[in-house]
């Protein structure tokens, strides 16, 4: 019996071999096979095994590994491990994404590079549980109300939004311990350097030494433990990362230290100062600790920043909402709006939740969300989404989606999904982060051996100088960060624009895109149809009638054509007949039974499925209105052709201006609609499109993106309809305009909440700004290291007579994760049109 199971946390190959022993030990598994770049375990067995007894198999010691069912025996249901969820604001992840988008319900180390994991910003931080007086800040209640005191209006609690500032706080109280020790430490290690020392007439050498080993002792066992624990675990799991690294670098000079304290006779006189006390080197360890920790505390800081926009997404959502609920209107929390309450939006408020104007109208300032600065009028009837801002009218609104529904919590939760994703290029940095500690640990050997054997005096004394100084300052922290953190906030800045990525893929292939397939209707066009004209064949039917039999057939579809044509007919006062056996023809038409007669709209394709010939006069007559751009739906009645109903569509004011900056970005434009072909030239030439196909049909569009890949392009398609998600989904980038369907949407890998063309445009800007960005970070993090690990194992000595110091070591490399970040938070600042 053989299984597949699939096996998410492995980022090397120790890791792989990990789970095949672990795995292998289970009472009646006879051959495990780990793939690691397909993170799959194919597992044969005497009998079944319970997902569960796997699972636990791989927790037992302790490590973080995640294994669901990848296929099931008949019989066996199909089974998915939950994903856990994170406690408070939401789920913690690795914010070098380590183990994917693996996270964890509570904080602590990433259990594979050591960092600190961060908690993503969640819709439900929203909800304030405690409510204050802004006059008598003592006041606390768990309901909205007045104050006792003073009678003001109790305002929500401000809930904290960020983890990251606990983290970076507790970070700082540390290193503000560390400081206040590693300082005096220093001033007495540096004091050498001052003739006739003072300090020596106070007491000799050997007590100043044991004096740095008592002030170290809070340094290294409590502001910098971590490290160390950190770097232990890293050995005992083979996740070598840039704690091990310290850990060793560090610890071997505090030990050292205090061994050359304890038993300073085991060592050679090359290693004594005059006094015949052994040199101590506690101020290169706790300079060196500090510094890192200096490192960790801004890169806290900084990394705090690079969320900012989940942050302010989530601060447009109000506290409270206003419901009308029997003719009484009453403040209540946001948590507490019910699907279908009516709710009373006020001059400035933040509209609550989504829903739909059912009293009233209004302007809306959408620009938090579509990032178009215009205000949209609004009117009854119309929709609304929580987060944006009613301009100076009231209005009455239903509540239709609430919670994690809303659009602004689907925003929220794309931009965390995207934010942990992994861009390809990542991979990169993690092949050479997967073989570079074990080579740093060479280099550094290498480095010992060659200064202990051709060194000058004392040679000893250099090599584990430079030892140590190749070890600290080659730490690969810098780049692990280089493309999380540009793809974090590249993502965030989308969304603030309107864009939103689905995971961090789809950034990297919108960048190197070189084909846009594009859909007419509601892409290029409103999507808001209109009845122009209606065409009777003769005496047969006249205008009126045809009118009547498209509206009534129509009354059952939910197509924008027909909807428009339903509008009409009641505009019109005509009069709807029964209709029943409605069936819809995807890329044709329409049919069915209507006042007892065989009833068929569409196009030609749709009259030669009829049966009705289209007489050679009437379909000139048809074409005129084609050539104008127009849409034009034939009508059959009982296999006669009756007459057609042209509906035009306007051209959206952005989609030329669009595409042309697409086209100046070296990216070929393609229009495929289900249209015909003369409404479609029509189009095309309007927006100087050098390639378009009509009548269209959704396998022809799948059809299309399969040859345009087979000739290698990398090819985008933007679509809003049921008809698009096939295209979408096969497509190397799927662009779903938020206006459209959700399945267009749920089909793509990034959605346009304006639903334009000059979104894409915006798509293409970020995508590229994010590389750019990302090839900095790496150029940053392999150049520094490539230059600083020979600059560190001293090839400038013989040359120069120049040696780097661990302790400058130590601050370049806290400051380079540093300069990576800022680089990344560059990305915040950057127009996208």
């Amino acid at each position: 019996m053989k299984h597949r199971y699939t096996i998410q946390g492995m980022t090397c190959n120790g890791c792989r071999s990990h789970v095949e022993q672990t795995l292998s030990k289970v009472e009646g598994v006879l051959l495990v096979s780990v793939d690691l770049e397909k993170a799959e375990a194919t597992i044969e067995m005497t009998n079944h095994i319970p997902l569960e007894v796997l699972q636990q198999a791989l927790a037992a010691d302790g490590n973080q590994y995640s294994m669901n069912t990848y296929d099931a025996p008949p019989g066996v249901p199909k089974t998915r491990a939950a994903k856990p969820m994170g406690t408070g604001t939401g789920t913690f992840y690795c914010p070098m994404h380590c183990e994917g988008e693996k996270t964890y319900d509570r904080p602590g180390d990433c259990p594979v590079c050591g960092m600190d994991l961060v908690e993503e910003q969640k819709m439900e931080t929203l909800v304030s549980d405690l409510w204050t007086c802004p006059m008598h800040p003592e006041v606390r209640q768990d309901d909205p109300g007045d104050c006792p005191k003073c009678g003001m209006a109790l305002v929500p609690v401000e809930p904290d939004l960020s983890a990251a500032g606990q983290s970076y706080r507790k970070l700082l109280k540390k290193f503000w311990i560390a400081v206040a020790f590693t300082l005096p430490i220093f001033a007495i290690a540096m004091s050498e350097m001052i003739p006739a020392n003072p300090l020596y007439g106070i007491m000799e050498q050997k007590y100043w030494n044991w004096i740095q080993l008592v002030l170290s002792i809070p340094v290294v066992f409590y502001a910098t433990w971590m490290f160390f624990q950190r770097a232990y675990r890293s050995v005992k799991t083979w996740n070598l990362n840039m704690f091990t690294l310290i850990g060793i670098g560090a610890g071997v000079a505090w030990l050292f230290s205090v061994f050359g304290l304890l038993f300073p006779d085991f060592f050679p006189p090359q290693f004594k100062a005059e006094s015949g006390s052994v040199h101590v080197y506690f101020e290169a360890a706790t300079v060196i600790l500090t510094l890192v920790l200096l490192g960790q505390v801004l890169e806290a800081r900084a990394h705090s920043k690079t969320n900012s926009a989940v942050r302010e997404l989530l601060k447009l959502a109000p506290n409270t909402a206003i419901r009308l609920r029997d003719g009484e209107l009453e403040e209540i929390g946001i948590d507490q709006i019910q699907l279908g309450d009516v709710l009373r939006v006020k001059p400035g408020d933040k509209i609550p939740v989504d829903g739909q104007i059912t009293e009233g109208s209004s302007t809306v300032d959408e620009s938090m969300i579509t990032g178009e600065p215009i205000p949209v009028d609004k009117a009854m009837g119309d929709s609304v989404s929580g987060g944006t801002i009613n301009g100076n009218k009231s209005f009455l609104m239903k509540a239709e989606k609430i919670g994690s529904d809303t659009l602004l919590a689907q925003i929220v939760n794309m931009v965390n999904e995207a934010s942990r994703s992994k861009a390809p290029i990542q991979k990169l940095a993690d092949t050479v982060s997967a073989y570079f500690v074990p080579a740093v640990v060479l280099i550094a050997g290498i480095t010992y051996t060659v200064w202990a054997l051709w060194g000058p005096e004392p040679a000893y004394v250099y090599a584990l100088v430079n030892a140590i100084a190749v070890l600290i300052i080659a730490c690969p922290c810098a780049l692990g960060l280089a493309t999380p953190m540009s793809v974090m906030v590249g993502v965030g800045n989308g969304a603030l624009s309107g864009v939103l990525i689905r995971n961090a893929e789809a950034l990297e292939k919108m960048h190197k895109a070189d084909t846009l397939i594009v859909d007419k209707t509601g892409t290029i066009t409103e999507g808001k149809p209109s009845v122009e004209e209606v065409v009777g064949s003769g005496s047969s039917f006249s205008e009126k009638e045809v009118l009547q039999y498209v509206a009534s057939l129509n009354q059952l579809s939910e197509h924008p054509l027909a909807g428009a044509t339903v509008a009409y007919g009641k505009e019109q006062g005509v009069e709807f007949l029964k209709s029943e056996s409605f069936n819809s023809v995807t890329g044709k038409g329409v049919e069915g039974i209507v006042n007892g007669k065989k009833v068929t709209l569409g196009n030609e394709k749709m009259m030669e499925i009829a049966g009705a010939e289209i007489q050679v006069g009437f379909r000139e007559k048809a074409v005129r209105f084609q050539k104008q751009g127009k849409t034009v739906s034939y009508l059959s009645i009982d296999r006669a052709v009756a007459g057609f109903v042209v509906v035009g569509d306007k051209i959206k004011e952005t989609s030329q201006m669009a595409i042309q900056s697409l086209q100046e970005k070296g990216i070929q434009v393609v229009m495929l609609t289900g249209d015909n072909q003369e409404t479609a030239r029509a189009v095309a030439q309007t927006l100087r499109l050098s390639d378009f196909k009509a009548g269209m049909l959704p396998v022809d569009k799948l059809r299309e993106v399969e040859k345009l890949q087979q000739q290698g392009h990398i090819v985008a398609v933007a679509g809003d309809g049921i008809n698009d998600a096939p295209a979408l989904a096969k497509s190397d980038v799927g662009i779903a305009m938020g206006t459209g369907t959700d399945v267009a949407i749920q089909s793509a890998s990034i959605t346009l909440v304006k639903g334009d063309l000059q979104g894409i445009v915006r798509a293409r800007n970020l995508s590229d700004a994010v590389m750019k960005n990302i090839r900095q970070n790496l150029f940053f993090a392999l150049g520094y290291n490539t230059l600083g690990i020979p600059i560190a194992a001293g090839v400038l000595f013989p040359f120069f007579g120049i040696l780097l110091s661990p302790m400058i070591a130590a601050a370049a490399m806290s400051f380079s994760s540093v300069s990576v970040i800022a680089n990344a938070l560059r990305l915040k600042n950057i127009q996208i049109g």
